[in-house]
């Protein structure tokens, strides 16, 4: 299993605090290709749906990122979407930590 770094485990405090902030089944954040940080909650209203990883990857493009280094997930959603999405932007190779709702690492995955 992959040693979580210090870089990582402020991914992992992020992610904790969005999914907290609005009681949300999963909370992600991701860190661009120059260690910029966004992070964000899944979203499911009634005309859209996102998982936390997609809202997090869209809110990184939308600020400008052009790749991603590294993607957590806290939680117990479905993060299939959510690693293509980083995928989309980060190419093979980003690192996905996938963590139970109390920050511990579940497992991790390489897009």
């Amino acid at each position: 299993m992959t040693e979580v770094s210090a870089e990582d485990q402020k991914l992992i405090t992020l992610a904790r605090g969005a999914r907290g902030r609005i009681g949300a089944p999963a909370g992600a954040a991701v860190r661009d290709e120059t260690g910029r940080t966004y992070a964000s909650a899944s979203v499911n209203l009634e005309s859209v749906g996102l998982t936390a990883i997609q809202a997090a990857v869209i809110q990184a493009v939308a600020s400008g990122a052009r790749g991603l280094e590294a993607v957590v997930q806290v939680g117990d959603e479905d993060e299939q979407p959510g690693i293509t999405a980083a995928r989309d932007v980060g190419g093979a190779g980003v690192l996905v930590l996938l963590c139970n709702a109390d920050g511990s690492l579940r497992t991790s995955v390489t897009t």
